[in-house]
């Protein structure tokens, strides 16, 4: 989704192919979807989000667009309904996966009434993938960051292109990793039940005995009686460890296509499909998926390949909106960012011993120079700074509840998009 915020940001600085007009940040609302139906068993999931500039700063933020009727048609004739998991998810019934010949068409109406429809997608079929090599490179280009180069593992792969067919691809990598923390609470502190509100005992505030699993953010209204806890103003940080196994779900950002139009029927070889990073040095899991993709959803993602990789010089070409495949039915001159799309999918699970490495991961050492601990390597890499964990008794932390689990609790794995508390399929136990 976060290509797509580029892409609606892009959409509205360029006003289509006009000049870029001051103004126009102020005013942008526009509907962003990103949905894709595969042939694999996996949650087939539509997300819907509306992208907003702040009409006085002309900043952009994306907000969810929720209590949505969301429904995919199969060959212009069965509707299958979708429900809302999280704000702004719709989620296909669990049984349900595309099929290759079979058309798709995504209708989407809002709470107003405002109905949006995709054209339809017929889906294309898709080679299997036939070899995947993994090659650590210890110097991999690092853009915009105080470090230039890190290491990493270059994926690439080997497939068989049809014959006789104009085949588009697209390939994609996820990286799930072990990891050791599962919560960061800014300003705040890990509640497993709920807090009572305007209840306090000696200057601490009173937990209840409803599950609430989250980070607790005290109220900054000031003290009336004087039983009030005291709620410090600086700036605070408390990061918890995991209950449970988590892992860590790492997609990649960036656009890897492929038109067949000059080597149709030939084999592809050494194809890089992915440069995973060496975040630790614990072993990973990596997910190669290869989707054919038709050739409208080639053609837009191309665009977004060119949009979100202009780098805004004198030089470049102004930028033009990324034309997608939805459109409002009662008002075709509306802007909606995104293309819904059917691809079958082949997917390769490697095991990413990570023995050949040379050198620290990323996360190994602080901007210090101060080696790290095992289980800290993965967070560093990723926040760029070290765990801080709320103190263990008898040190108190900045605000205390009575009552509740004893303290430090630890804090769930959460199911979702960067999260998973369930073992992937290929994961090997160490």
């Amino acid at each position: 989704m976060a290509w797509l915020v580029v892409v609606a940001v892009c959409l509205a600085l360029s006003g289509c192919v006009d000049a870029f007009d001051p103004q126009i940040k102020a005013t942008v609302d526009v509907l962003v979807v990103d949905g894709m139906i595969t042939n694999l068993p996996e949650p087939q999931i539509i997300r819907i989000n509306r992208s907003r500039a702040d009409p006085i700063t002309g900043r952009f933020g994306t907000s969810p667009v929720t209590d949505a009727t969301v429904e995919v048609i199969v060959d212009s004739s069965q509707v299958v309904p979708a429900h809302e998991t999280v704000d702004g998810s719709y989620q296909l019934p669990s049984d349900f996966r595309g099929q290759t010949g079979r058309t798709y068409q995504l209708r989407i109406t809002l709470k107003d009434g405002t109905t949006y429809l995709s054209n339809q997608q017929l889906m294309p079929p898709v080679s299997p993938i036939e070899r995947v090599q993994a090659e650590f490179n210890p110097r991999v280009p690092r853009p915009n960051h105080i470090i230039p180069t890190m290491g990493a593992h270059e994926f690439y792969l080997d497939t068989q292109d049809p014959e006789s067919q104009h085949n588009y691809y697209k390939w994609d990598w996820t990286l799930y990793e072990r990891k050791e923390w599962c919560k960061s609470c800014s300003n705040g502190i890990y509640a497993v039940y709920n807090i009572l509100p305007n209840q306090y005992f000696h200057r601490m505030f009173v937990s209840g005995d409803e599950l609430f699993e989250d980070c607790f953010y005290p109220p900054t209204t000031p003290a009336v009686n004087g039983n009030e806890p005291i709620v410090p103003s600086w700036y605070w940080v408390y990061d918890y460890r995991c209950r449970t196994r988590c892992w860590e779900i790492i997609h990649n950002n960036n656009l890897n296509l492929f038109n067949d139009a000059l080597s149709n029927g030939g084999p592809i070889k050494r194809r890089k499909v992915g440069v995973v990073p060496y975040n630790q040095r614990s072993p990973a899991l990596v997910v190669i998926r290869q989707s054919g993709i038709t050739p409208e959803a080639h053609s837009f993602f191309t665009l977004v390949e060119t949009q979100t990789q202009n780098s805004g010089g004198l030089a470049d070409t102004p930028p033009t909106a990324p034309i997608g495949n939805i459109r409002n039915a009662a008002n075709p001159q509306e802007i909606v960012v995104g293309f819904f799309s059917a691809s079958s999918v082949t997917e390769l699970r490697y095991w990413l011993d990570r023995r050949d490495a040379t050198g620290l991961p990323i996360g190994a050492y602080d901007d210090n120079g101060v080696i790290l601990n095992w289980e800290e390597e993965l967070f560093y890499a990723l926040t760029g700074r070290r765990p801080s964990p709320e103190p263990l008794p008898p040190f108190s932390p900045l605000i205390s509840i009575y009552g509740g689990p004893p303290r430090v609790p630890t804090a769930i794995c959460e199911n979702n998009n960067t999260s998973t508390p369930f073992k992937p399929e290929g994961w090997r136990d160490e």
